[in-house]
């Protein structure tokens, strides 16, 4: 398929620049892939929508205030957004500068912390700061959040706790798992007395996710690393669903990808810790995920290719259209989208 197959027409005005007043306030659309129907419903009738014995996965990753303002030695001005924490002083990082920074250039961020640019790893750059302490607890003292490019303001102090899942435990995304940001502690109680399971895996969103496909033939494009950790619970969980004839329902695109990167090897999910690749799009045979629940994604992005993947091209496409003329709000603070299917099966789609 083509790049321009993942077009679709979006007015700015339904980029939502702030999260709903309640983390369960946003709108959901109910798409059966089988028949391209659709319903509008809202986050707080998930527990009526999934059965008894379902099993949720959500990724448990946390953001991390990843991002940098800063000088260059030579005066220039300098935004740094740290990617991944290689070791205690060193990262790999996007740097957006006048001009790339050579190694061995310096930089001062935030006004008091010292950084030298040791080399480049394709589009990251590698640094190191100079420093006794770990970067960790550096960034918690003096990084910024780091929103996605299309909210079209700075970071406010709601947006620390309102860009960030409720069950965040493992620092180390520099983009919220989106599609988790609709769960309270109520709607998750809820969910748990209705019958349906949860579990958790992590994966370390990169900043890479906001980075446009930029191939015509998708089948040539190489999507970012990110690291992720699917645990031995994980999968007898999954194992638990299946006996009792429950669903997989992963929450997120990145849930899905940890929980396929987890399978590609066997068939069927086994323990996972390490990088992953892979990029899932139509053609894609699904080995796990029974359903997905995920926001609404950006035109031409592998996130919204993924999701063609699962629920059929004609049919997300055509939901896509309905949820703009319907006035959806869409991506990171935006509504979401499910799509289910009846039973476990191997996709040919």
């Amino acid at each position: 398929m083509k790049l321009s197959d993942f077009d679709y027409s979006l007015p700015t005005s339904l980029i939502a620049q702030h999260p709903p007043v309640q983390r369960t306030g946003s709108r959901l659309l109910v798409l059966e892939p089988a028949t391209g129907r659709c319903q509008d419903r809202g986050i707080g009738q998930l527990p009526a929508l999934l059965r008894r014995g379902d099993l949720l996965v959500f990724n448990d990753t946390r953001v991390i205030p990843a991002r940098l303002m800063g000088t260059k030695s030579t005066g220039g001005q300098v935004e740094v957004v740290v990617e991944r924490i290689l070791e205690d002083h060193q990262v790999l990082a996007q740097v957006r500068a006048s001009k790339a920074p050579k190694p061995g250039t310096r930089m001062t961020l935030e006004g008091v912390l010292e950084v030298t640019t040791l080399g480049r790893e394709d589009d990251l750059f590698l640094l190191r700061f100079a420093t006794d302490e770990s970067v960790n607890r550096l960034l918690e003292r003096h990084g910024r959040l780091p929103l996605p490019p299309y909210i079209d303001r700075e970071p406010s102090v709601e947006d620390r706790d309102r860009y960030q899942t409720v069950y965040a435990r493992h620092p180390g995304a520099v983009a919220a798992p989106t599609a988790g940001l609709h769960f309270d502690a109520p709607l998750l109680a809820a969910l748990a007395a209705a019958g349906i399971e949860s579990t958790h895996v992590t994966l370390h969103v990169g900043a890479g996710t906001f980075q446009p496909v930029r191939v015509e033939n998708i089948a040539e494009h190489s999507i970012h690393k990110e690291w992720v950790e699917v645990s031995d619970a994980v999968c007898q969980a999954i194992t638990r669903a299946r006996v009792r004839g429950g669903r997989v329902i992963a929450v997120g695109t990145t849930s899905v990808r940890s929980l396929e990167t987890a399978a590609q090897a066997s068939g069927e999910v086994r323990p996972f810790r390490g990088d992953t690749q892979l990029f899932i799009y139509p053609g894609y045979p699904f080995r796990v995920v029974d359903g997905i629940l995920t926001n609404f994604h950006l035109p031409k992005s592998s996130l919204l290719m993924l999701v063609c993947a699962f629920g059929g091209y004609d049919a997300v496409m055509a939901a896509y259209r309905r949820a703009v003329a319907e006035a959806y709000r869409f991506f990171s603070y935006g509504d979401a989208m499910l799509i289910l299917r009846e039973q476990h099966e191997v996709s040919d789609q």
